[in-house]
This record gives structure tokens, sequence and C-alpha cells, in this order.
């Protein structure tokens, strides 16, 4: 596993990390045993950046990952922490609070919950309306200061916040989704990031799941938040699985499965790109960690582009009541 730096400012972390949310059932029940197994996997393989939030099945996915990670070096992985989602006790979402109160109030409950003296990402999950991201910002700052985090990170917000949260202080990387299917982040954002020297973390790099290969329209599984997806809605989904056989030609002659291939594809984008894989079995985890060695040359990735153009996935990326939250569309 090779390493990228998450920009000028950010840490050397593995050119492929691990995003944790499917482990607390998102994606439907999952095994804990195997979510466990598959974290100390990805270790194994040289995966060292690990991605979570502190609202990923309220406070669960960090008990998982404590557990998981009890035996390692700290020193050895960097967890990236999202905080600032709400939620009601019927998991109905309540918004974002990015008061520096609440800041500072999060991340002794996260540090608390994975069992570390720090964090080495901190970042809000979305921009609250109500604060300026500055004071948010500014209070992840001073908990930097007083060693709690190691590196300031952002999340799905616009090139205009990426700029006055970058001036309050250093930021180490975007999070923000970008795959095949959703490359909105081309136009103004990753353009801003390359100025400024910010890196970008891709989570949805596999579009849920959409374009690893193995969906299928009829499938069904009670808990999945998938079925909430406007790209995963019946009609929307048999168009976007034809954008997936459109890729499997390609992936052949490259030796390489349609999930490896799409992960290759953001992993192309750029140096400064680290893609997360949400990988929760060893299994899948075992099919992703090749895609970094999966040589893509211009010629590879002019044909990905006639096959499946910027553009072709049919739905939003999110429910409707969630688009207003983004920093840019699909």
């Amino acid at each position: 596993m090779q390493t990228r730096n998450l920009g000028s400012t950010g840490p050397a972390t593995s050119e492929l990390g691990l995003g944790a949310m499917g482990m607390s059932g998102a994606y439907g029940a999952a095994d804990r045993a195997e979510s466990i197994a598959t974290v100390h996997a990805a270790l194994d393989a040289g995966v060292t950046l690990i991605d979570t939030g502190d609202f990923y099945a309220m406070g669960h996915n960090e008990l998982l990952l404590a557990e998981a990670l009890r035996d390692r070096d700290r020193e050895d992985y960097q967890l990236s922490v999202k905080f600032g989602a709400l939620s009601a006790p019927d998991g109905i979402p309540r918004g974002y609070d990015g008061r520096p109160e609440a800041v500072r109030n999060s991340l002794a409950y996260t540090l608390t919950r994975l069992g570390t003296d720090h964090v080495d990402i901190y970042r809000p999950a979305r921009l609250d309306p109500n604060v300026p991201v500055e004071d948010t910002v500014g209070a992840i700052a001073e908990l930097v200061e007083a060693g709690h985090v190691r590196h300031v990170g952002l999340s799905e917000v616009d090139a205009e916040t990426i700029r006055r949260a970058h001036a309050v202080h250093p930021i180490a990387d975007l999070q923000i989704e970008y795959s095949l299917l959703s490359r909105a982040v081309e136009d103004e954002i990753l353009p801003v990031l390359r100025e400024l020297g910010i890196g970008l973390t891709a989570y949805g790099v596999l579009g849920r799941g959409l374009i690893s290969g193995h969906w299928s329209a009829d499938r069904s599984v009670p808990g999945d938040h998938r079925v909430l997806s406007p790209r995963f809605s019946s009609g929307n989904v048999e168009h976007n699985l034809s954008l997936v056989e459109a890729l499997r030609p390609v992936a052949a002659v490259k030796g390489c499965t349609v999930a490896q291939l799409a992960i290759a594809w953001v992993a192309a984008q750029g140096e400064d790109i680290v893609a997360l894989v949400g990988a929760r079995s060893r299994e899948r985890l075992a099919e992703a960690l090749p895609a970094a060695r999966v040589p893509l040359t211009v010629e590879d990735l002019v044909e990905i582009d006639r096959v499946l153009p910027r553009g072709s996935a049919r739905g939003d990326r999110y429910p409707s009541a969630f688009m207003a939250d983004l920093g840019v569309g699909n």
C-alpha cells in the first residue's frame, strides 16, 4: 500500500482508506465479528486511514472501532471523525450543530468512545446554517492547539465555505462524494482545493454499491437506507445498472473487476485524492484493495468517459430533503 499526503498540511495516509459506516447498520444488519475482522485485515494490508462519524448508529461505530483497534499501536493508523449531525430517538435527522460549545462536547464523547486521547482529522459532517463556519473551525483549531485533534477537515461544503474555513485554520482535506456517478466536484471545488493545497477524501466511490458490479435491481435488505436514494429507485436503478454493464468490458480488458475499475478511476484523478472503501467484510475488502494497483492510461480514462460520460446517472445522490445540505449536487 502506497501513501498519499492529504494536502500540504495534512497527514500522509494510505492511498485507500476504510469507511466504517456500513459496519453499523446503514446498509442493513452487519456482522460485528466480521466487521472487526475487516478492520484488522485492512490494517494488516497497510490501510492506515479509518473514517467514522459520531452519529453512525449514535456512537455504535466509534465503540466498534474502539474494540477493533484496542490492541493496535495508536500511531499505526489515523482516525477521521465527522460530528454535528443531530438525530431523534426515532432516527429522524434533526439538522446540524456547529456551535463551538457543541464541537468541544462532541469531541469529548468521541474520545471516550474511541478510547483515545486524540483524533487525527476532525470535521463537521455538514455546514450548520445557523453558525458561521469560522466559529466552528475556530473551535476545532483550539482543540488542535490543546492536542486533542491533529488536523481540521471539512465535509460536503461549497468552494466559498472552503475558502472561509481555510482562512481561519489550514484545512487538511475535504471529504465529499466523488465517483464515476458523482463528478460535480470537478467544476469549482477540486480547483479550489488544489489552489489552497487541500486534499480530497472521496467517499461513495462505488456509488454506495451501485457500481460495485454486485448490485441487482431486485435486491431488498431490511434496514438498508439505500432504498431511500433516488438512484436506487425503480426506473432509475435499472438505467444506472446498465452503466455498470457498459463498464464490464473495459474492466475485463484491464484484468480487473468493475469495482476495482471504479476505485482505480477515482485514485487516478490525482495524487491529492484518497479513496475511501466502504467494505464491511473481508471479501469485499480483498476485492477493493488491488484497485490501487490497477494502472489506468490516458487512453483508458478516455474510454471510461466514453462508456460512462459525466452526468449519465439518473437520480440525485441523496433524497431531496438532504440535497440542500450539500456543497454541490450530482
